[in-house]
């Protein structure tokens, strides 16, 4: 195991632990992808690394990556303490790296671009939500998600953490204004909105699709639900009030990729 490490300077340790806001994300133009599925998932993508940073008493957790050793990456050590005001988990597995952001394809040829189904998210504000989305949505072979201006950023930490890297494998297409390209959305899918009060229960649908899902607390906006072809509701037979939006998301997911 290499054990030259780099130490981080106190003024990129006060950067790194200032990328849980949005606005200095993008003022740095990078974010931080943490744990070892995350960082497995990001070396397989195209995603440029800026560094990885590694507590070394943590080897047993990350050292079957395989870092690149030819120094053309930087590989800072951590301690626990600098870690905890950085880092999402409670017991780190010591390893994140830092990730430049990407610009967004034009939204217009993206979407005469695109052969499978996509995700289109209205109003999503917990992070932790987005990542579960996002691992159903490459999970059921949906290539890529569409997020509204006023939802959460796709590269928040707890979001690219919980999404386990697989926000590295879709296209993310942020800070659409939904009602200005629905229409437009519609010439090319079969626009599908979610409302938990009043839709027919999910089926196969025989082209593509476009499912449109709001905030898990107060569900799509009416302006919205009325431009959808059709409205999906999962029906239940328990008690509970609703399912929670990931699952009801992943039930609808794979209804679309049923032939």
């Amino acid at each position: 195991m290499q054990t030259d490490f780099l130490i981080p300077s106190q003024a990129q340790l006060k950067k790194w632990a200032r990328l849980d806001d949005r606005k200095i994300r993008q003022e740095e133009g990078v974010f931080l992808a943490e744990g070892v599925k995350v960082v497995e998932e990001l070396l397989k993508s195209d995603w440029q690394i800026r560094a990885f940073l590694i507590i070394p008493e943590k080897a047993k957790y990350w050292e079957k990556i395989h870092l690149p050793q030819d120094g053309k990456i930087p590989i800072y050590q951590l301690k626990r303490s600098q870690w905890e005001k950085i880092g999402q988990d409670r017991e780190p597995e010591g390893i994140m790296a830092l990730v430049s952001m990407k610009t967004g394809p034009d939204f217009t040829s993206w979407l005469t671009q695109t052969s499978g189904n996509i995700l289109i998210l209205h109003d999503i504000n917990n992070p932790l939500n987005l990542g579960a989305l996002a691992r159903s949505a490459l999970w059921f072979g949906f290539e890529g998600i569409v997020l509204s201006s006023n939802s959460v950023d796709y590269t928040n930490p707890k979001a690219v953490r919980a999404s386990m890297g697989t926000i590295f494998h879709l296209k993310v297409i942020p800070y659409i204004d939904l009602t200005a390209v629905l229409a437009e959305i519609k010439k090319s899918f079969f626009l599908i909105g979610s409302d938990v009060r009043d839709g027919i229960m999910p089926h196969p649908v025989q082209k593509r699709t476009a499912l449109l899902l709001g905030n898990e607390s107060h569900g799509l906006p009416e302006s919205l639900l009325e431009m959808a072809d059709e409205k999906w509701s999962v029906p239940g037979s328990g008690r509970a009030e609703s399912l929670s939006l990931p699952q009801a998301a992943a039930i609808m997911m794979y209804e679309c990729t049923r032939t």
